[in-house]
C-alpha cells in the first residue's frame, strides 16, 4: 500500500509544497526561509520516521505567520491524503518527551474530528525568525487539515527553545505510533465502521 502524498497550496501570500511518505525513514528536507521552523520540521520527520519534504515561499517581510500557518495546513492535507481511508492504522498515539528541563505530553487521535488543545507557556519572542505564538497556529492548521484530535501539554516548562523542540518531538513520537499499520487491525479502527 502506497502511503505517500504530495500537496501544493498557493495563495496570495504563500506558495507551499509538501511531500510525505508515512512509511519512510525520517528523511527530511525543509526550506521555508524560516531557519528555526525548518529545524523543527526536520525534527518532526526524524522522530516520526515519516519522510517529509517542505518547500515554501512566503511574504516573510511581514513576518513568518502566513508561511508557518500555510505549511501547517499543507502538511495536514498531505497527512490526510496519505492516510487515505485510514484502514489498518493504530489510530491513537501518545508520548512523554523530556527536553532537558522541559517535559511535554502529547496524545493524538486520527479520528477524523479536528481539535487542538495546546497548553504551553511561551513568552512572546522571536527565535530564528520564528515567532513563538506560531507554534499554536502551525498545530491548529495541521490538526484541522489532517482531521486529527491533538492534545499538547507542557508539564514542566523551561526555555522557549526547549519547549518548542519538546512539542515537535512529542508530536513526532505520537504520530509514529498512530500512523503505524497493524496487521491485526481489519478495516477502520472504529466501532462505527468509519472515521
Amino acid at each position: 500500500m502506497n502511503r505517500t502524498a504530495t500537496v501544493r497550496r498557493t495563495t496570495g501570500e504563500t506558495d507551499v509544497e509538501v511531500r510525505i511518505d508515512l512509511d519512510g525513514t525520517g528523511a527530511a528536507d525543509a526550506a521555508t526561509g524560516v531557519g528555526f521552523f525548518d529545524h523543527m520540521l526536520v525534527l518532526l520527520a526524524r522522530h516520526s520516521l515519516i519522510d517529509i519534504s517542505v518547500t515554501a515561499r512566503g511574504d516573510l517581510e511581514t513576518g513568518s505567520h502566513h508561511t508557518v500557518e500555510d505549511v501547517g495546513i499543507t502538511l495536514g492535507e498531505a497527512l490526510d491524503a496519505a492516510l487515505g481511508d485510514r484502514n489498518g492504522v493504530e489510530r491513537y498515539g501518545s508520548s512523554l518527551v523530556p527536553m532537558d528541563e522541559v517535559l511535554v505530553q502529547v496524545a493524538l487521535d486520527l479520528s477524523g474530528r479536528p481539535y487542538l488543545a495546546f497548553d504551553a507557556p511561551l513568552p512572546p519572542m522571536v527565535i530564528g525568525g520564528f515567532e513563538t505564538d506560531l507554534v499554536q497556529e502551525f498545530l491548529r492548521g495541521m490538526a484541522n487539515a489532517s482531521r486529527m484530535t491533538l492534545h499538547v501539554n507542557v508539564l514542566s516548562p523551561g526555555g522557549p527553545h526547549h519547549v518548542i523542540e519538546g512539542c515537535f518531538k512529542g508530536i513526532a513520537r505520537a504520530l509514529r505510533v498512530a500512523v503505524a499499520t497493524n496487521p491485526r487491525v481489519s478495516g477502520v479502527p472504529s466501532s462505527k465502521g468509519r472515521l
